[in-house]
């Protein structure tokens, strides 16, 4: 994987933390994973679809920039039918699932990197230090080209929304 090697961090509750994985680019081919979803069946980037997808990356559905984040996705997809939206975290399925039941979440697919770190090693999302996943936002065309790719500086903020949701659409439209 390109930039393997390249020291990376994000900041999480004030300090600098390591990430694992390479650092993405738009125009780059979508690496492959292996995850979970909510009914524990194994999905890899073929599952997810062929069309345009949104992986929003998050540390925990239970803290509040990552309920935010993935409600305001729910929103942009019960807009956006032709993109799929998926919210990918360290949670485990049941506590996704949970999550997604209190708060009518319907339209955003959750998929669950816990069991092999797959997903954060190869986005380059993954904290090993506390295993879990570093804010991030993921476009990808039919292709599996990136279309667009945020690695947030500091976990605790948010996305730049406006950005990925345009990105999706000029994917849609170049279909």
């Amino acid at each position: 994987m390109a930039n393997q090697t390249e020291n990376r961090s994000t900041i999480l509750m004030g300090k600098p933390v390591a990430l694992a994985g390479p650092q993405l680019k738009a125009g780059d081919k979508a690496p492959d994973f292996d995850v979970v979803d909510a009914k524990l069946q194994p999905v890899n980037l073929a599952g997810t679809g062929d069309g345009v997808r949104i992986l929003s990356v998050v540390p925990s559905l239970d803290t509040p920039v990552c309920d935010a984040q993935t409600k305001r996705f729910e929103d942009e997809a019960a807009k956006m039918s032709d993109v799929k939206i998926f919210t990918v975290s360290m949670d485990l399925p049941f506590a996704q699932k949970r999550w997604c039941g209190n708060y009518g979440i319907n339209h955003v697919g959750m998929l669950s990197d816990h069991k092999s770190g797959s997903f954060g090693e190869n986005y380059g999302t993954l904290i090993p230090a506390v295993r879990i996943e570093s804010r991030a936002i993921f476009v990808i065309d039919g292709n599996n080209e990136l279309k667009h790719v945020e690695y947030v500086p500091e976990v605790s903020a948010h996305p730049n929304y406006e950005a990925a949701l345009d990105a999706a659409k000029a994917a849609l439209a170049k279909k």
